[in-house]
């Protein structure tokens, strides 16, 4: 049976954050960092990734307000999302990142990098606990 993950992404304005699920959905990993350029070459990175590990399913992280409510910014990447689901033909689900970057610099910090190091790492940290979140929810929910 070939393996099948789950892809993680944390889309900002300049970069995307992305991180993959270990084959039997219960570990994230930090993957890299896309630099955001167009749509087209932006979902051509992404389409190079999904091909190789054979991605079955997106997670993005939807920026909430600590409310819960939804923002601009939240909006733009439901529609995001939407169309990436269809330009790849995969499901995304949405899942609640606030305080995602924050847990992600925390953990950064802890692991005692640079400065430099740790501004070029955040947006793949930050996606893979976007993702080991939505991992851990779906297992508790019996949902994987």
């Amino acid at each position: 049976m070939p393996e099948r993950r789950i892809l993680g992404l944390d889309v900002g304005k300049n970069t995307i954050g992305v991180a993959i699920s270990d084959p039997l959905g219960w570990r994230a990993q930090a993957l890299t960092v896309i630099k955001r350029q167009n749509w087209e070459k932006d979902v051509e990175e992404i389409k190079k990734i999904v091909k190789a590990y054979n991605v079955t399913q997106i997670v993005v992280g939807l920026p909430r307000r600590t409310d819960g409510s939804y923002g601009e910014e939240a909006k733009e990447i439901l529609e995001w999302g939407e169309k990436l689901s269809s330009s790849l033909n995969l499901p995304v689900v949405f899942f609640d990142e606030r305080y995602t970057t924050k847990v992600a610099e925390r953990v950064l910090l802890e692991a005692d990098l640079s400065r430099a190091r740790r501004r070029r790492t955040v947006d793949k940290v930050a996606a893979a606990v976007i993702l080991q979140g939505y991992l851990d929810r779906s297992r508790r929910d019996g949902v994987c």
